[in-house]
């Protein structure tokens, strides 16, 4: 995708060959800049904070973490170790334990001497098979937005939850790829960007990125989407989903679930968007997903710009208070209208999923 009309990734092999380059999730919208991962801790680090974030980038970070800290130690119990590392850096999306699974698959059997080398060439497949899945997603997700142009006047008007757009995968994202599609075809599509409270996502990044492609959008308080729905203000609402079980229940960022139910109260088609390796084959039940609890300062401090251009952090909250900060809730399967994947259109269920995926689903 664009920036600045320069095209990017949102992870890459740096030109010295010893390291990798990520965009800082962190300072978006108000600054654009590049951060270096040169060690298994550094790339640990920048999933934790979530200077990159969203679960197939989550997946893909990893992959060139283990790369990172093969380059001085390729033995058996490095290679261990790094694997375990990453692996309790975010708890829910699963993408993370897809890929270190793919990346310990290739690179156990090897002798120590050929990992690091083997490990670099698969997180760069790890990239681009992100990029062909995303691309993917995109192009079985447009029939519905064309659907929704067919059927009105006016703009398509798309509400969404958090960011799932191409900062949250390697290139395209997954609920935005049919939304970039669409637009690029000349389609009149209109996004409501929910905020996505505590940190903002929606309103730091999904605004960022639609802004930065031209994408006509607007901003709303989490709380708004009901009220939108009520008065057929959206025309159906994709999101994106961090895990999602064999039965299609979906975990997503916090607040998903109320739009999902504001939507079936509504006859607003709800979708999510996803990769296959997004998919938990092992669980059935949504209830059993780990729900990640992050910290309280993310509900009581805010960040932002100030009007001479400094990046500040502020209390926003009763000083002593305590605060609970879950970071994903899960939407259950009848509550979904569809999922869109790289495979095409399926329901949210054991049968439709193992339609798509009949070699994982007989696992």
């Amino acid at each position: 995708m664009q920036i600045n009309g320069r095209p990017y990734r949102t992870i890459w092999p740096a030109d010295d060959g010893e390291s990798v380059e990520i965009i800082d999730q962190t300072l978006l919208p108000h600054r654009f800049e590049t951060a270096r991962l040169r060690t298994l801790e550094d790339a640990a680090t920048a999933i934790v904070t979530m200077q990159v974030r969203g679960a197939p980038l989550i997946g893909a970070t990893a992959a060139y973490g283990l790369w990172l800290a093969l380059r001085n130690d390729a033995t058996d119990t490095a290679l261990e170790h790094a694997a375990s590392v990453l692996m309790q850096t975010r708890p829910t999306a699963v993408n993370l334990r897809w890929a270190l699974d793919d990346m310990l698959g290739h690179l156990r059997p090897l002798d120590p001497a050929d990992r690091a080398a083997r490990a670099f060439e698969r997180a760069g497949e790890i990239c681009d098979a992100d990029v062909d899945i995303c691309h993917s997603i995109g192009m079985h997700g447009l029939p519905l937005i064309e659907a929704a142009a067919a059927a009105k006047s006016g703009p398509v008007n798309i509400l969404t939850h958090c960011n799932a757009g191409w900062i949250a995968t390697v290139d395209w994202g997954t609920a935005l790829a049919p939304i970039y599609m669409a637009h690029n075809k000349g389609i009149d599509v209109h996004v409501w960007v929910d905020e996505t409270r505590p940190r903002n996502q929606g309103a730091a990044l999904t605004a960022f990125e639609l802004g930065a492609h031209g994408v006509p959008h607007t901003i709303v308080v989490d709380n708004a989407g009901g009220h939108l729905m009520q008065r057929g203000q959206v025309d159906l609402c994709i999101t994106g989903t961090d895990r999602t079980t064999a039965s299609g229940d979906v975990a997503n960022k916090i607040g998903t679930y109320l739009k999902a139910l504001a939507a079936h109260d509504n006859g607003v088609p709800f979708y999510v968007a996803l990769p296959g390796p997004t998919i938990d084959w092992t669980l059935k039940d949504g209830m059993t997903i780990p729900i990640e609890e992050r910290g309280a300062e993310e509900v009581t401090r805010l960040a932002g710009r100030t009007q001479d251009g400094g990046l500040v952090q502020v209390d926003i909250a009763a000083p002593g208070s305590p605060a609970a900060n879950p970071a994903f809730d899960v939407t259950p399967a009848r509550l979904v209208t569809g999922l869109i994947t790289e495979r095409g259109l399926c329901d949210a269920s054991a049968e439709g999923l193992a339609a798509l995926y009949p070699e994982r689903a007989s696992t």
